[in-house]
């Protein structure tokens, strides 16, 4: 039993290995064929590349994988959604149209 999980994880090991050398090789083409051509910016090795990927993933993603919280705003809507009466349901409609500005002519104030 432990020998198969032990084989797991090595898999695991491998494919994750690959999949960062096959990500990070396709992030240095891409770098290298817009980056200096367009804005003159440096050539990157695919050390960089993967270290860029890796920035890249903490400043604008997550580290982790999966929907995560960012699936969890969409459950927390529909369940309140569900849960409002039609006239509660309406208010809120309501009000967001009156602050998203629905109805109101786009070029009210303008001339």
């Amino acid at each position: 039993m432990k020998s198969f999980r032990f084989l797991r994880v090595i898999k695991f090991a491998i494919l994750a290995a690959a999949a960062v050398a096959i990500i990070g090789f396709i992030v240095m083409q891409l770098w290298n064929w817009l980056i200096p051509g367009l804005f003159g910016g440096p050539v990157l090795h695919f050390a960089q590349a993967v270290g860029l990927l890796v920035l890249a993933r903490i400043l604008v993603g997550r580290l982790g994988g999966g929907h995560g919280r960012r699936m969890g705003w969409r459950y927390r809507m529909r369940h309140d959604w569900q849960r409002m009466s039609p006239e509660e349901r309406q208010k809120l409609r309501e009000t967001m149209a009156r602050r998203c500005g629905a109805g109101e002519s786009r070029d009210s104030g303008w001339k």
